[in-house]
């Protein structure tokens, strides 16, 4: 009997320790990679460059470690995208709210990847806020017909600005990492 106690601690607290694996997507342009910087380092690259493939960074937590998995946004690697749904437990996809003329597109992609797995947890950032034509995260979601998608997962919108000398950027990036904590518990 003490040793199947033992076994059931030892289970609970591997459940407790495991990685957890975010998929961070959106378009070419959209500031992914900023964002994972940001969150990951708590400062705002200058000038952040094209990701042509994969990028992968973690960040540590009280109790477990998320795993970052960001997939370029070029048509290319959009291909590549569902292939990593699977093992993801939350889809952190990024917009560039300011793009208006793109947001056709970002809503056919992120609608296709979202029939695949329907359960899949969704946290929306509509990015570059700072810009004077971004929408805003309530026509974001208008836009993109999210009441479609968001039926029968976690879901979520956030508004996300990095700037070099922000306060906004410091609280845009505290609430993802709050909602991304609050995601994978």
């Amino acid at each position: 009997m003490a040793a199947l106690r033992h076994l059931g601690a030892v289970l609970e607290a591997q459940k407790d320790s495991y990685d957890r694996q975010v998929l961070v997507l959106g378009l070419d342009g959209a500031g992914k990679s900023s964002i994972l910087h940001c969150l990951t380092t708590n400062t705002v690259k200058e000038h952040p460059g094209t990701t042509y493939g994969f990028n992968s960074l973690s960040v540590n937590t009280e109790g477990f470690k998320i795993d970052l998995l960001e997939i370029g946004g070029s048509p290319n690697l959009r291909t590549y995208w569902n292939l990593y749904l699977s093992k993801a437990d939350v889809l952190l996809f990024v917009v560039d709210s300011a793009d208006s003329k793109r947001l056709p597109l970002v809503q056919h992609e992120l609608h296709l990847l979202l029939a695949e797995q329907p359960e899949l947890a969704l946290i929306l950032l509509a990015h570059k806020q700072d810009k004077s034509d971004a929408l805003s995260p309530c026509q974001m979601h208008q836009e993109l017909a999210l009441q479609r998608v968001q039926r029968k997962r976690k879901f979520a919108i956030l508004a996300t600005s990095l700037m070099q000398s922000g306060i906004g950027t410091a609280k845009s990036i505290q609430d993802l990492r709050t909602l991304l904590i609050e995601f994978l518990l």
